[in-house]
């Protein structure tokens, strides 16, 4: 519902409510025709958009201080607030879809919000909170390289160098060319290098000597899963659904599903296996 605001309670109904949301102040008179339509067309979407901006209306014959303050020559008027200030503003009665616009303009990009939620969680010290704002950030934009960057230094504290750099792979050129993230880039890849788990040879020679052995193979896989290493051991799992669907009731199509859902803070890697596996499947 919207407000009825005056000089001595504007603080309150637009300047500190817009440190919540944004207000739309509309200026309009009992006598202005163009406003009989843009009220109830504001009032609609306010109701609409279920409290993601508040509706805040001036009536400049009763409040003519802040008609004057504000400049208004002309009604209907209606400023946007954001955080406090005013943002933008209008002259007119928009069509609701333009007014649609205008207001869609005005609201935070929700994974801006769920980034903001990622760094409070931060503050009080749960990571795992952090962790999953971070992920939900990326998901509702791609493109969002400051979530990717807290993302990636969340996974290198949490022991996951691999994965924070396929974050930092994904960063825009903008974003790499930054110092400080390239400073973070090299430091993750050398605990990359750190992580790289030994070499397991008698695995390896026993899947040289004999390639038809698909235990060896799923044991190789395992091997390589236990240090997250997910390329190499899904190398193995595919080679064991090229070779034998049935071998422990298709284990390699089921292992590689299980991989994908470990290693999905790696999109690139996921998605390329996958459409491996998807083509082996399909040869079948």
């Amino acid at each position: 519902m919207s407000t009825d605001t005056t000089l001595q309670s504007f603080q309150a109904d637009v300047i500190d409510a817009s440190m919540q949301v944004p207000v739309l102040v509309d200026f309009w008179a009992p006598w202005c025709g163009p406003c009989k339509s843009l009220g109830p067309m504001l009032e609609k979407l306010e109701q609409a958009y279920g409290g993601r901006f508040k509706l805040v209306k001036i009536d400049t014959d009763a409040e003519q201080q802040l008609a004057q303050h504000f400049r208004i020559k002309s009604i209907p008027t209606v400023y946007a607030f954001v955080g406090g200030q005013p943002v933008d503003q209008f002259q007119g009665a928009l069509p609701e879809g333009k007014l649609r616009e205008f207001i869609d303009r005005l609201m935070p990009n929700p994974s801006d919000v769920e980034l903001e939620q990622a760094g409070a969680a931060l503050d009080r010290g749960d990571e795992a909170a952090a962790t999953e704002h971070a992920k939900k950030a990326i998901a509702l934009d791609p493109s969002n390289d400051s979530a990717r960057l807290l993302y990636a230094q969340l996974l290198l504290g949490a022991g996951e160098p691999a994965a924070a750099q396929g974050q930092l792979d994904a960063l825009s050129d903008a974003a790499k060319a930054d110092p400080q993230v390239g400073a973070l880039m090299q430091q993750v890849a050398d605990a990359v290098d750190a992580s790289k788990p030994p070499v397991p040879h008698e695995l390896l020679d026993r899947v040289a000597a004999h390639p038809t052995d698909l235990q060896a193979r799923l044991d190789l896989a395992e091997y390589w899963i236990e240090y997250k290493d997910w390329e190499p051991a899904l190398e193995q799992l595919l080679e064991i659904v090229l070779r034998d669907r049935a071998f422990q009731e298709d284990i390699g199509r089921r292992r590689m599903v299980q991989v994908f859902e470990l290693a999905a803070a790696q999109p690139a890697l996921v998605s390329d296996w996958r459409r491996r596996l998807g083509g082996a499947l399909n040869v079948r």
